[in-house]
C-alpha cells in the first residue's frame, strides 16, 4: 500500500500512450477526492456528523470539524463567514477537493501569472492539485442580504501537515512570506 510521501513517483500506463510519470504523494486521486466530498456533504446533510457540529452556527469566526481521518486522508467540515479569509496559501505536499453544502464561498487562485476569481454556490465541487495557491472567502448570496455561514466539506491526501502562505508582489510575482506546521484545514479556522 502507498502512503504519504513515499509514493512520491508511480509509473502508470495509458491505454495506447506511452508511460506517464504521477508525481501524486497519494494512492488517491482528485476524483476519488471529489467523490469522498460528496458523500461527505451527505452525511451532514442525513444527520450522521450531527454529533460534532456546534449547537449554533457562530458567525463572526470560522470553524472546522474532522469527520474522518486515518493514514491516506483527512475529510473536514469548514465554515466559512464575511469578513474572514484564509489568506493566500498551498496545502504543502497534499492534493485536496471540496464540495460546498450551503451557501457560497469565492476563491483566489494564483495561475502563474495573476489572481483569478471563481464562485463556487452549493452542489458545486473543485479539486486542487499539488500547487494550487488560493485563498477562499465566505461570498454573498446574490439574492439575499442575509449573511449565514457557508459550509464545506474538503478533503486532504495525504493528510495536512503543513502550509505555506503567500503575497503578490508589486512586480506580480508570488512570493512565500511563511510556512507552518499544521494538522487543521485552511489555516487557523
Amino acid at each position: 500500500m502507498l502512503s504519504g510521501l513515499t509514493a512520491a513517483l508511480i509509473f502508470r500506463t495509458l491505454p495506447g500512450v506511452c508511460p506517464v510519470l504521477s508525481a501524486l504523494p497519494t494512492r488517491l486521486r482528485p476524483a476519488d477526492l471529489l467523490r469522498i466530498t460528496d458523500q461527505g456533504a451527505s452525511d451532514v446533510l442525513d444527520g450522521r456528523f450531527d454529533s460534532v457540529l456546534p449547537a449554533t452556527y457562530p458567525t463572526d469566526e470560522r470553524w472546522s470539524a474532522r469527520l474522518h481521518s486515518d493514514d491516506d486522508l483527512d475529510v473536514w467540515l469548514i465554515s466559512w463567514v464575511p469578513d474572514r479569509s484564509t489568506e493566500l496559501h498551498d496545502h504543502a505536499g497534499s492534493i485536496g477537493a471540496l464540495t460546498v453544502l450551503s451557501g457560497s464561498v469565492a476563491e483566489l487562485r494564483w495561475t502563474g501569472e495573476s489572481l483569478r476569481h471563481r464562485r463556487l454556490d452549493a452542489g458545486d465541487q473543485a479539486s486542487f492539485p499539488l500547487g494550487w495557491v488560493h485563498d477562499v472567502m465566505w461570498a454573498p448570496e446574490p439574492a439575499s442580504a442575509a449573511r449565514r455561514p457557508t459550509l464545506s466539506v474538503h478533503a486532504y491526501s495525504p493528510p495536512l501537515t503543513a502550509m505555506s502562505y503567500y503575497e503578490v508582489t508589486q512586480q506580480g510575482s508570488l512570493r512565500r512570506t511563511r510556512s507552518e506546521l499544521t494538522d487543521t484545514p485552511e489555516g487557523d479556522a
